[in-house]
């Protein structure tokens, strides 16, 4: 489905915000390593906000989750305050792993592979 214009807006502001909400909030450094923002995707009623989190050197990237979501009205709760006169209502944050880090990563660990291999065989 396309996002509309509205829609790349209200998540471009909300990612901001939260960034700094994080910060503020001491969620940026957890576990060890360090969380990030890495997308925000908003449902069409802008009732509902998918929260993509990058993770960087962490160990439990589940129990760091699981934590973000445990302080999930705190957050929504000083998002609104933030932006309390930029929109009617504060949509529900959903948190989500960000796991294209990982992907590439791994891609990147097959194409080396492959290219040994093919090193080998020559």
């Amino acid at each position: 489905m396309i996002e509309g214009k509205r829609q790349r807006q209200v998540a471009t502001e909300i990612a901001k915000e939260l960034n700094e909400i994080f910060l503020k909030l001491g969620i940026n450094m957890l576990d060890g390593g360090m969380v990030s923002i890495s997308s925000v995707k908003i449902t069409p009623d802008l009732y509902e906000a998918r929260i993509y989190l990058s993770l960087f050197q962490v160990k439990d990237a589940d129990a760091v989750l699981e934590k973000i979501q445990s302080r999930g009205s705190e957050i929504r709760g000083e998002l609104g305050k933030r932006m309390r006169h930029q929109l009617r209502s504060i949509p529900q944050l959903t948190f989500y792993l960000d796991d294209t880090l990982d992907y590439v990563f791994k891609i990147e660990k097959l194409l080396d592979d492959l290219k040994k291999d093919q090193n080998k065989n020559e």
